[in-house]
């Protein structure tokens, strides 16, 4: 068997640059949180499988490509809700 080539320390031409990720949470509506479960039911009854995060993202790719008189009508129909964990009252 002919052994394998040993990697240097500057041998990245394997490894593709991937993106940094970034682990965030966020509150939302009752009500948003369904359109994403539609959507992403929509997307499996044509046959795309999707994640939750890809929803958003795709969600931003379309927002990116608006004119800014068409973002800011999006950005305003957008329910301002109050931010933060609820408190824990029982």
């Amino acid at each position: 068997m002919a052994e394998k080539p040993k990697k240097t320390k500057g041998d990245k031409r394997d490894k593709p640059n991937r993106p940094k990720l970034i682990r965030d949470s966020f509150t939302m509506p009752e009500d948003d949180y369904a359109r994403i479960k539609s959507l992403k039911a929509r997307l499996l009854s044509a046959g795309v499988e999707i994640k939750k995060s890809e929803v958003l993202r795709a969600g931003l790719l379309a927002l990116e490509g608006m004119s800014d008189p068409q973002l800011q009508k999006v950005a305003n129909q957008v329910e301002r809700i109050k931010t933060g964990r609820p408190s824990d009252k029982s």
